[in-house]
Order: structure tokens, then C-alpha cells, then sequence
């Protein structure tokens, strides 16, 4: 079962990301993304109260305080990257966001002393180029496109947008070792080996619901913007198929993560299949090889994990 799951994680992943992408409508929802992040909030926040009513996790609410750190990153880092699709295509932004593995292990080597191994080492560097290809090949397109991308693109340096987000992304998987690589010295309260990820998730999750409330109060009531309810069918799917992807993923890695990480890790090749044969996204030869490279490190960082794990 777990090889199904995995490759159910792989595909909704995908998905989620092909969604956010067509809901993410340039110019004509000026709040997307925060639209986008409500969405997701609510469902995520329905999927955790849904577990602790019809499981018995013994889930200590103060929980949400201790973890909010890891999950303000996480939950930031995905708002920003709802934003970088406006202006970015998918088969790009998808990439470069999941290449924070590569970040995490930077932050190891500068902060905690750890040493790289040499597939982890040549991983990063594949990844580093691949990024910085991607980012001059945009710079050449942005010559090239009409006056009014340019504006967008060039204002907000589009390719910053899944940057920022690999990077907080990273950020917030750096500090989750802190929190579950040992139960006996976590922070979290009341965990057990049982319910020792169910408690982080949970706590994501319901800090996500609280997060997509703060949203919805800075649009409806402090910017007074109104929300067209029948336009945001696109992110609800999104919404539904990134929690179901998490859903299933912790059974993955639980079943075989030396097979399952460098599988799941490459969901973002879905994405820019997905990108190319439903939104018809066109790239150049150099981008497509940019993106060639940061997925093959993303898979090599994803086989060096799940060996690490096994």
C-alpha cells in the first residue's frame, strides 16, 4: 500500500499545484493569494478538527503556541508562493520552490556543523545551477515579452517569489527538526510515539485556520474588498488536493521512505507536465534544461534522505 500512496501524494501534489496556477488570475482578483491561502486555511483547518473529533489523539491546544513558529514559515512561504504564480509560469515556479531541500542542507553545513556527503554536495550544486539558469533565462524572456508582463515581471522580479518561498520553506523544515527529530527533548506537550506527527500536523493545520481567518478580516473588513465566492472553485480544488497529498504522504514515508522521498520529492516534474499539457505553457531549450537540473537535484537529495532514513 505504501507504493500507492506515494505515488497518490506525487500525483495530488501535482495537481494542487496546477490549481493554485489557474487560480491564480492575473489581474483579475487583486487578492489571490490571500484568497488562495483562506482556502486552503479552511480546509486544512476542517481536516484537523474533522481528526480530533473522530480520533483519539489527545491533543493539547497549547500546542498550536509551541509549533507556531515552523508553521508561520510554512504557512508564509505558501501565501508567497500563491502570489509568485501571478506572474510566473508554473513549470518554473514549481522547481525552484522545491529546492529548499537544498537549502536545508546549507543551513546544516553553516549552522548545526554537519558535513555534506558527496551526492548531497554535487545534489546542491545541481540545483544552485539549475536555479541560476532559470533565473538568467527569465531575465532574456523578460526582453522579449510585451510591455505589459514586462511591468509585472519586472517590478516584482518574478523568479523572487519561489525563492523566497524555498527559502522559508527550508527554514521551516530546519526548526521541525527541533520539534520531532526526538521525542524526549521535543517542545511539543502530551506527545507519544503514536501521536507524536499527528500533534505537528494538527497544530499546522489549526494554525493555518487561524491564519486564513486574519486574511479574510484584512480583506472583508479592513481593505472592504468583496469576495466573488463563485470564482474561487479553482482553489477549493487545490485546497482539497494538497491536504489530501499530506494526508497520504505521512503513510508513504511511514511505509518505505527510502523509495517514497525521492518519488514525492519529484512532484514538481507533475507540475510541469501538468503545466505544459493543460495551461500550455511554452518554455525555451535552456529553460527546460534549467528544470531538467533542479529536478534531477531534487531527486538526488530525496534518494540521499530516504537511504538516511532507512
Amino acid at each position: 500500500m505504501w507504493l500507492i500512496f506515494t505515488l497518490l501524494c506525487t500525483l495530488l501534489w501535482g495537481l494542487a499545484d496546477l490549481f493554485y496556477k489557474i487560480g491564480a488570475r492575473h489581474g483579475e482578483e487583486k487578492y489571490s493569494h490571500l484568497l488562495t491561502g483562506i482556502t486552503v486555511g479552511l480546509v486544512m483547518g476542517a481536516h484537523a478538527i474533522f481528526v480530533l473529533l473522530t480520533s483519539d489523539v489527545g491533543y493539547d491546544p497549547v500546542n498550536i503556541l509551541i509549533y507556531l513558529p515552523v508553521s508561520l514559515f510554512y504557512i508564509i512561504s505558501m501565501v508567497v508562493g500563491y502570489l509568485g504564480l501571478k506572474y510566473l509560469e508554473l513549470s518554473i515556479s514549481s522547481p525552484v520552490e522545491n529546492s529548499s531541500g537544498a537549502v536545508v542542507c546549507i543551513l546544516c553545513l553553516i549552522f548545526l556543523g554537519e558535513s555534506l556527503d558527496l551526492l548531497s554536495a554535487a545534489s546542491v550544486v545541481v540545483i544552485t545551477v539549475g536555479i541560476v539558469l532559470l533565473g538568467w533565462s527569465e531575465r532574456v524572456k523578460a526582453n522579449e515579452i510585451s510591455p505589459e508582463d514586462k511591468k509585472y515581471r519586472k517590478s516584482a522580479f518574478a523568479l523572487v517569489f519561489p525563492l523566497i518561498y524555498c527559502v522559508l520553506d527550508a527554514l521551516g523544515t530546519f526548526f521541525d527538526a527541533f520539534y520531532l527529530d526526538d521525542i524526549e527533548k521535543t517542545p511539543l506537550v502530551g506527545v507519544t510515539e503514536e501521536n507524536f506527527e499527528n500533534v505537528a500536523n494538527i497544530s499546522y493545520e489549526l494554525t493555518f485556520l487561524i491564519a486564513a481567518a486574519v486574511m479574510l478580516f484584512y480583506i472583508l473588513v479592513i481593505k472592504r474588498e468583496k469576495i466573488e465566492v463563485p470564482k474561487q472553485g479553482t482553489k477549493l480544488v487545490a485546497a482539497v488536493f494538497e491536504t489530501a497529498g499530506q494526508f497520504f504522504y505521512v503513510y508513504a514515508m511511514s511505509g518505505n521512505a527510502v523509495v517514497a522521498a525521492p518519488v514525492i520529492s519529484a512532484y514538481c516534474a507533475v507540475s510541469a507536465l501538468l503545466a505544459a499539457a493543460v495551461l500550455k505553457e511554452k518554455l525555451k531549450p535552456l529553460q527546460y534544461a534549467a528544470i531538467t537540473a533542479v529536478i534531477v537535484g531534487i531527486v538526488l537529495l530525496g534518494v540521499v534522505e530516504g537511504l538516511a532514513e532507512a
